[in-house]
């Protein structure tokens, strides 16, 4: 019988969060090695939540970090805005940003432990969302911006752009913050995505009796509006008729990324 006492017992729930009869049970399998008793405590929690992975996590939070010219986004997901909210997963997620930071993508997988620890603990399907990286060009403007919400990030952008400065970065990060735009050009949304919205323009407008020579043009007009939703540079900034790339002149988005809460 492994000998361990109840402060020991007490100890193992503190670091894990697991229930004094689990914590009991899995120092006696692990004849009172704590660190064994806190491995077979997170595998048999894994287990358990791994039926998890299905469900909706449309919930969590998000953090930036920047040091000199490079910035850093991490999303992580979770299923309510309950958990999202916690100072641990609000702190885990200001972590991975930091390690993103520091070194590289691969970070998080070096933190998957900490992650799967709050999987356990939180019993939801909590995964990382969008990860992403910018170290700037010399000279080019660079920014790291979040909404905060309730204690948590809930909206992220990070964005380079070249030929213009920080404040000017800065600006377009809100005005991505405000727009949610889903690409950097029109090659980069899907074709079938295209291809639906030009067979949609087309019913419509034959549908309203526009005369059939004039078809073509209507709908490669009502396709650029669509276009100009949707391509960071069409925007209208801030919703107005001067589009983002007219405000920059020449300076040019080099890439933005972006992660918000509900996406």
């Amino acid at each position: 019988m492994a000998e361990f006492t109840a402060k020991d017992v007490k100890a193992l729930r503190d670091a894990t969060g697991a229930g004094m009869m689990d914590a009991k049970k899995a120092l006696a399998e692990a004849e009172g090695d704590r660190d064994r008793a806190a491995q077979i405590l997170r595998e048999k929690g894994l287990s358990k939540v791994a039926t998890l992975e299905d469900r909706e996590n449309s919930q969590g939070a998000i953090a930036v970090a920047r040091e000199g010219n490079t910035v850093a986004l991490v999303e992580l997901k979770s299923e309510t805005d309950f958990s999202a909210k916690a100072d641990d997963f609000v702190g885990l997620v200001q972590k991975l940003a930091d390690a993103v930071l520091a070194d590289g993508e691969e970070a998080v997988a070096k933190l998957q432990s900490e992650i799967e620890d709050v999987k356990i603990a939180k019993k939801e399907n909590i995964e990382v969302g969008t990860v992403a990286r910018f170290e700037a060009a010399p000279g080019n403007g660079l920014d790291a911006y979040t909404h905060n919400q309730d204690g948590r990030g809930t909206n992220g952008v990070i964005i380079e752009i070249e030929g213009a400065d920080d404040e000017a970065a800065h600006e377009i990060a809100l005005h991505c913050a405000f727009a949610k735009p889903d690409a950097l050009s029109r090659d980069e949304i899907a074709p079938e995505l295209v291809d639906k919205a030009r067979e949609g323009f087309e019913s419509l407008t034959i549908k309203e009796g526009k005369p059939e020579q004039a078809i073509p043009k209507i709908v490669e007009g009502r396709l650029n509006a669509w276009y100009g939703e949707r391509v960071l540079p069409e925007q209208g900034l801030f919703g107005d008729k001067e589009t983002v790339q007219q405000h920059l002149g020449d300076a040019r988005i080099v890439r933005f990324a972006q992660a918000y809460i509900g996406s």
